[in-house]
């Protein structure tokens, strides 16, 4: 799968940030693993992660409440999926015929289109939402006051491959 950015979102009515230079979706193969990756910027500006799994792995087609790690992170809590906020998704590609947006990706001839994707939101309680920061601001709540931090690429990239290893 060829490594791809999309930049479709209007952040001209959010304060400014770092995720002013951030891509909305990004898709790509990851090294260490093979499988396919995505972050999505979902409507509050928050980027998702998500990691794709072809028919016959034991995590397709199932809940993301069931997801257990193929590969645990750390013995002691091999039962669950170790990622940011937990799981919070699981579904086949949006079929929306934009490939820009939503949960889908792009694959390269011969690579599997139907496969099922396992994703996490950083829009947590302690996760700042780009969108409302400028809510925050204007009604004299700093982000200092909130706790929230912006959980940039950088994080949601890394956190992407944790997911990938434990799905390997």
């Amino acid at each position: 799968m060829q490594a791809r950015e999309w930049r479709t979102v209007d952040k001209s009515e959010w304060d400014r940030g770092e995720w002013d230079d951030e891509p909305d979706k990004m898709q790509w193969q990851d090294e260490a693993t093979g499988l396919p990756c995505l972050i999505v910027r979902n409507p509050s500006g928050a980027l998702c992660g998500y990691v794709g799994v072809a028919e016959g792995h034991p995590c397709f087609g199932i809940n993301y409440d069931d997801a257990k790690p193929v590969t645990p992170i750390d013995d002691d809590e091999s039962d669950y999926i170790d990622v940011h906020g937990g799981l919070t998704f699981a579904d086949f590609c949006a079929d929306t015929g934009d490939e820009s947006k939503h949960v889908c990706h792009v694959p390269d001839p011969g690579e599997p289109k139907h496969v099922w994707w396992l994703g996490f939101d950083c829009a947590h309680s302690g996760d700042l939402s780009p969108k409302y920061a400028r809510y925050y601001r204007e009604r004299g709540l700093g982000l200092s006051d909130r706790y929230e931090t912006y959980k940039a690429l950088g994080y949601v990239k890394s956190q992407v491959a944790k997911l990938a290893r434990q799905l390997a």
